[in-house]
């Protein structure tokens, strides 16, 4: 039987194989993860359409194909009465939701009280099912799949070597990912090379496009975020233990951006065919890092969100990116870029546009320093606002008004005037 690409999105009609999760000559269940495909959009696993044994992988790592092009090829090997009971023997789609539900139940509690070194809490219904069927306790078993997953090869050891009770003894080989991975960030010795694949490659690529087709143009504006720390810093604790996530600086910021962007339209635009697109939802897109992979969900209709709304937001795609969990659907239908490199330190920067929106953003660090004010000198909370833009659709003036806009809005939070919910 064939596998094919799958369409992992309303306009994706490409993805590149990151890494194969299987071998020919292993043995899959049904929706079994056979590989992690990227796209420009998201990176997700292709299940397994059928049970069966892998015959052959057409599309080695690293390339790119298009959709409904043919991958792998699995040999089903049962006869159609065969096929006929492994159908009675399947859920029902409403079991099938419950047991969906049963694993992110699980992954979720293994995340929170499982050692990080045994795996990534991440687990494919066959791993589960067969976890359960045979008391394995999943938080125990250590995963030699991409980024720390248990495979089936590692629950079906796990359950001949009876770790049901005690810590696997399972050894990752030394060829795992992770290994590449920590590679990439302790520095290589001197000579070697890092293979550039799967989401690098192809924010490189971005990275090109946007750079050689985007005139871009730069401005930076300093705002006084002293009002902003008081405000925050009010509500943080409060916030905290009724939420349960933090009330972050960057909530604030990418309210006031919203906010700016319901001004001055003109930024939330794009340039298509020579013509200029006015976008009419205002879908803010916040980059997030994880390892070596960088991954730009969208907050929805930032401008109709609370303070709060938006804080949920962001702890949640945070979240998701970081477990793996991100759909294509969080990925989609950016019109403009927030970036929060302020984490990092930085105090300026230029971003390159996330094509093909107009504009992008850098909110930089808050960091106290001596201002003059009323002719007088005090210490005050400052923040770099930086801001590239396509110069074929925006100028000094519409970049510079959006920019006043959005630092007023800043210095004008404040505890008694600004409402969180």
């Amino acid at each position: 039987m064939e596998i094919k690409m799958p369409k992992l999105g309303e306009s994706v009609h490409e993805g590149t194989i990151e890494q194969w999760l299987v071998s020919v000559g292993d043995t899959v269940e049904e929706y079994e993860p056979l590989c992690e495909v990227i796209t420009d959009k998201v990176t997700a696993e292709v299940p397994s359409s059928y049970a069966g044994t892998i015959k052959e992988i057409i599309v080695d790592e690293g390339d790119t194909v298009a959709v409904d092009e043919i991958i792998c090829l699995i040999d089903v090997g049962e006869s159609e009465q065969e096929a006929d009971n492994h159908q009675e023997a399947e859920p029902s789609k409403s079991n099938e939701n419950q047991i969906t539900s049963s694993i992110s139940e699980t992954s979720s509690s293994n995340k929170s009280t499982s050692n990080k070194a045994n795996n990534n809490g991440r687990f494919s219904p066959v791993v589960f099912k067969l976890a359960s069927e045979n008391q394995i306790e999943l938080s125990e078993v250590i995963g030699t799949g991409f980024e720390g997953r248990v495979t089936k090869k590692d629950i079906e050891k796990a359950i001949k070597e009876g770790t049901n009770k005690k810590p696997s003894t399972i050894v990752a080989p030394k060829d795992s990912p992770k290994v590449t991975k920590q590679a990439y960030y302790n520095a290589p010795s001197p000579g070697s090379s890092i293979p550039v694949n799967g989401i690098r490659k192809q924010v490189a690529q971005n990275m090109v496009n946007s750079v050689n087709e985007i005139p871009h143009a730069w401005m930076m504006v300093e705002s006084d975020a002293s009002n902003l720390v008081k405000t925050r810093n009010y509500h943080k604790q409060s916030f905290k233990e009724s939420e349960g996530y933090n009330l972050t600086f960057f909530a604030f910021f990418v309210k006031a951006v919203a906010e700016g962007l319901k001004a001055y339209p003109l930024l939330n635009s794009s340039w298509q065919d020579a013509e200029i697109v006015m976008h009419k939802d205002i879908n803010i897109s916040i980059a997030v890092a994880d390892e070596d992979k960088l991954y730009v969900p969208v907050i929805k209709n930032a401008d109709e969100k609370s303070i709060k709304g938006i804080a949920r937001e962001i702890n949640d795609l945070a979240q998701k990116a970081r477990n793996k969990k991100l759909r294509s659907e969080d990925m989609q239908g950016g019109t403009f870029t927030v970036n929060n490199t302020g984490t990092f330190g930085s105090v300026s920067s230029m971003g390159i546009i996330n094509h093909p929106q107009a504009a992008i953003l850098q909110i930089e660090s808050i960091i106290k320093k001596p201002v003059v004010i009323d002719d007088m000198i005090a210490i005050r909370n400052m923040v770099n606002l930086c801001l590239s833009i396509d110069h074929r659709i925006l100028d000094g003036l519409q970049a510079g008004r959006f920019m006043n806009f959005v630092k007023t809005r800043i210095e004008h939070y404040s505890i008694e005037h600004t409402s969180i919910y």
